[in-house]
């Protein structure tokens, strides 16, 4: 169907943006739950303080607030951000921008070069980056969600700092709330305990919260504030984060694995191992549950705790 005069937009109209990007921090000090590393005492603070900013690797999960960073670290450092996706970027890609942060140095302009999902390079992509590193030419700010040192060469990893960044805690992600309802103007339909149930259904994830907070305030008035239950029936269950191929898949069978160690009896071990419905949890965990033995008969756990 052509659109008609009546479909088009007008010309000062834009399509919407999505909350979460509206509500994106313009000053590194509005950025929540990371200030291990923003803080004016801290690795990024001290840097952007003496406008000394080095290379980094933040890593760290999802919705935490890693691109954000690396845009205000390019303002607070006075540096040309150039933002580029591990994903659709390839080596040629790369020496064009390399060719401009040249030209920039040349009148006194620093770049700051963001690499989303850096860990996606191959290692000879990864090696591009070296000599401009080493030079100057460009500030690396690569951003993953894998742990660096299985995904990056150590002639990079060398060259970079790696930061750690945290998940949200409850008081972060209810300063995102705070601020999300600030900026619409409404309060989110919710009681205490459906907040408090939002705010545990993010799993420290921002960018997943205020997805879900701008989905229940484009909901009908529903009178009186959803409880829990009735939050449940607007919100789908999120799906776990899980990759059966990485580190996140030993750390979650070590953490279970723990569970079966000191449950007390074999029924809550084996209730434990039920819970894992995640592809792949329960067929890692069987050697450990018919192994099971109450704690008071074992040495000592995996680990030693």
């Amino acid at each position: 169907m052509e659109p008609t005069e009546a479909t088009l937009p007008l010309f000062d109209e834009e399509p919407a943006r999505p909350l979460a990007d509206r509500l994106r921090p313009t000053r590194l000090e509005d950025v929540v739950g990371q200030d291990h590393l923003l803080a004016p005492d801290a690795p990024l603070g001290r840097m952007v303080a003496l406008q000394r900013l080095g290379s980094a690797i933040l890593w760290g999960p999802p919705g935490v607030g890693k691109t954000t960073i690396a845009r205000l670290l390019a303002d607070g450092s006075n540096l040309a951000f150039e933002p580029v996706s591990a994903t659709f970027t390839g080596v040629a890609d790369l020496r064009k921008v390399f060719a401009a942060a040249r030209s920039r140095r040349t009148i006194g302009q620093g770049t700051l070069l963001f690499v989303d999902e850096i860990h996606r390079f191959n290692r000879a992509q990864q090696d591009s980056f070296l000599p401009y590193v080493e030079d100057g030419t460009i500030t690396l700010i690569g951003a993953t969600t894998e742990n660096p040192s299985f995904e990056l060469n150590g002639a990079l990893l060398s060259r970079t700092q790696v930061l750690v960044l945290k998940r949200l805690d409850e008081a972060a992600l209810s300063t995102l709330l705070d601020r999300a309802e600030d900026l619409t103007g409404h309060r989110l339909p919710l009681d205490d305990d459906a907040r408090r149930a939002l705010i545990a259904m993010a799993d420290g994830d921002g960018r997943y919260l205020l997805n879900i907070a701008e989905q229940l305030q484009a909901l009908p008035d529903p009178g009186t504030p959803l409880d829990t239950a009735a939050l449940a029936h607007h919100i789908q269950q999120r799906a776990p984060l899980y990759d059966k191929a990485q580190e996140g898949h030993y750390n979650l069978i070590t953490a279970h694995e723990l569970h079966l160690f000191f449950a007390p009896t074999r029924e809550e071990a084996a209730w434990a191992a039920e819970r894992m419905d995640s592809d792949g949890h329960q067929l890692a965990l069987l050697p450990a549950l018919k192994s099971y033995r109450p704690c008071s008969r074992i040495a000592t756990p995996p680990g030693g705790v």
